[in-house]
């Protein structure tokens, strides 16, 4: 898999402060004190490295998140066949501007925000924080700042290879949880076999996912120098493995490459 390496952007020095807790794998932690979670630069992730020029002379205009949720309604997820949530498996239909999920056609059950369930969002399969908190728009300004300030966050941001539709509540529940194995149990969202641990800041998506998840994964980082911690890599070259691409991945794959001429060749390679 060719990496895209060249030119270093140079990210903000690590902030010290008085910490409650030690660092994860990820250079974040629970400050106690604060009450509050939040990261740091830490040994455990290096700086990421990448060429934006040689990003750009593989894609077309569709710069913008905006775009990028206006193209996959209209070109990639077009038919009613392939209007499926993508966590929990209902079907959708538009509603006026509206996405609408059917709980009835997958067993969803609110937990807690009805409203918020109520919609189609587009997520992040690698949310934006993951992409952006360690670069130094997002230590000025956050989210927007990236979206403002910084040509690659933006790149990364609009890349429909990283975004799905997904139910409201769960994408939002979700947040920038990372994905691990918390066990068989289910039943939080009905018969939708996706589990939250708010406590460990963790998600167990459904098995069916979970190749696709690794593949959105392993494809972010290889394209935009992310890192992944070594539990990580293992965790989804497993899934990857026990999940293996099925067509409408890879029907999914070649509208996408279309639109954005680009591929996921995780994907793209095993159809």
């Amino acid at each position: 898999m060719r990496s895209i390496l060249a030119a270093t952007l140079f990210l903000m020095p690590a902030l010290v402060f008085a910490h409650g807790g030690g660092l994860n794998a990820e250079g974040c932690h629970n400050d106690r004190k604060r009450g509050e979670y939040h990261c740091h630069r830490s040994a455990n992730v290096p700086t990421p490295s990448v060429e934006t020029a040689s990003l750009k002379s593989d894609r077309n205009s569709i710069t913008t998140f905006s775009q990028a949720k206006r193209v996959l309604s209209s070109a990639v997820y077009r038919e009613p066949a392939d209007q499926v949530a993508f966590y929990s498996g209902c079907a959708y239909h538009r509603q006026g501007k509206k996405l609408v999920p059917d709980w009835t056609t997958c067993g969803y059950k609110p937990r807690k925000n009805a409203n918020r369930g109520s919609r189609i969002e587009w997520e992040h399969v690698v949310p934006a924080w993951v992409i952006g908190h360690q670069r130094q728009c997002w230590q000025t300004g956050g989210r927007k700042s990236c979206s403002r300030n910084d040509e690659l966050f933006r790149m990364a941001e609009a890349d429909m290879h990283n975004l799905v539709p997904a139910i409201g509540e769960l994408n939002g529940d979700r947040s920038n949880y990372r994905f691990t194995e918390l066990g068989d149990s289910f039943g939080q969202y009905g018969n939708v076999e996706f589990k939250v641990d708010f406590k460990q800041r963790a998600v167990q998506p459904p098995a069916n996912r979970k190749g696709d998840i690794a593949r959105t994964y392993l494809y972010m980082a290889d394209t935009y120098g992310l890192s992944l911690s070594r539990a990580q890599k293992r965790l989804f070259e497993a899934w990857n493995w026990q999940d293996p691409v099925d067509l409408w991945e890879c029907e999914r794959e070649r509208r996408i490459k279309e639109v954005q001429s680009n591929s996921n060749t995780f994907v793209s390679e095993n159809c």
